[in-house]
């Protein structure tokens, strides 16, 4: 097999069309059924064997999470929106990136520079200073293209699902709250809680069929508080309280509404149906897919784009973030700097949208008691 860099090839709602029949889209969604139905009714406790590369993956994760550690924050006071600290934290990974992938076992090393670029991008994005859905997808790509690789293999699917994503969103979290990520998309439009679908996928598919849990017991702050131990679902809606106040009513309305569905198993295929069209099936994330030769691209030949504009040819059904007074985007993009492989090459989310502010940056000092790993979170108030 002869390996490429991934690229990006979908900028018109043609090619979006194409990707829809294409086999790299079957791919990535039997992917992610295939973890969302090894889940149901597990538990982030139970016994799973941990192959050598799993097992490796895991401690990969927790040298991210080091590396976030050790690269602390600058002061940024004056502004609401991402600690300009992430770009030198982003700027490690990329430079660790062969040496941590060298650690996986049987990897091909001449399929690094193709796959490490899906880990890469999976953390956030450099010139933008945030994360949405689009990063989380990445990581799943990831995962994908290791297990086409051969290096993980079916029996390590339970794994995947409540060791190793479950990690990567504990890792996650650690950079939101730290570096004060914004949400990708004008209004975090492409993650139920400003930055992540997928926890909420694979947490309803735990649920299926529980005995005594219902979605509506996302209101009681002792259940949610005892199950999120168990159940990815509960542990985000406990994250979610944990930086938001008032009621989930009115910062978080469609997971309000999804807790009024009678049963889990319908949340769950709906979280399915939901992921098709609110992700794979739009414009402004899937302009930032990657295909290389794991998850190749055949469809319309992409438009070459011989701009420096690094927004170029993107689908933008907002008005263009440089023209907005925020300090982390223009800065980011002023000049010849265009944000790096995060921006320039293979950037994801809606990279055009109103910029937001981290639910972090509201924070003045720290509260005493709060569970998130970070420095300066309190609540942002919405009553």
């Amino acid at each position: 097999m002869t390996f490429q860099p991934p690229h990006k090839a979908i900028l018109t709602p043609v090619q979006l069309e194409w990707f829809q029949t294409s086999d790299t889209h079957k791919n990535v969604i039997s992917y992610i059924e295939t973890l969302n139905e090894v889940i149901v009714g597990a538990k982030l406790s139970d016994k799973c064997e941990e192959s050598s590369s799993v097992k490796a993956i895991l401690q990969i994760l927790d040298k991210v999470e080091q590396v976030a550690k050790d690269t602390p924050t600058v002061e940024n006071s004056a502004s609401r929106f991402g600690n300009p600290a992430f770009r030198t934290f982003y700027d490690k990974i990329n430079e660790l990136s062969p040496s941590l992938h060298s650690d996986i076992p049987s990897l091909p090393e001449d399929s690094v520079p193709e796959i490490s670029i899906y880990f890469n991008e999976a953390w956030g994005n450099r010139a933008r200073i945030d994360y949405g859905s689009g990063m989380e997808l990445n990581f799943l790509c990831w995962l994908l293209c290791l297990e086409k690789l051969g290096v993980l293999q079916e029996s390590d699917h339970k794994a995947i699902a409540i060791r190793v994503f479950w990690r990567y969103i504990q890792v996650m979290r650690v950079l939101q709250s730290t570096y004060w990520l914004e949400p990708a998309g004008s209004h975090g439009v492409w993650g139920l809680d400003d930055y992540h679908f997928l926890p909420f996928m694979f947490g309803s598919a735990q649920l299926r069929g529980h005995k005594y849990i219902r979605p509506k017991a996302i209101h009681d702050p002792e259940i949610v508080e005892e199950y999120a131990k168990e159940y990815i679902y509960f542990a985000c809606i406990r994250f979610i309280n944990s930086v938001k106040t008032s009621s989930l009513r009115w910062h978080s309305p469609m997971l309000d509404d999804i807790s009024a569905v009678k049963t889990w198993d319908k949340v769950n295929s709906g979280m399915i149906k939901m992921y098709r069209a609110e992700v794979l099936n739009k414009l402004p994330v899937m302009q930032h897919f990657l295909f290389g030769s794991l998850l190749p691209y055949g469809g319309p030949p992409p438009i070459e784009n011989t701009s420096a504009d690094a927004h170029a040819g993107h689908a933008h059904p907002h008005v263009h973030s440089g023209m907005l007074p925020n300090a982390s985007v223009n800065s980011a993009v002023g000049g010849a700097d265009l944000g790096g492989a995060g921006q320039r090459e293979v950037g994801w989310g809606d990279c055009c949208g109103i910029p937001v502010p981290s639910v972090f940056a509201a924070a003045q000092n720290k509260q005493p008691g709060l569970r998130l790993v970070g420095p300066n979170i309190k609540p942002v108030p919405f009553d």
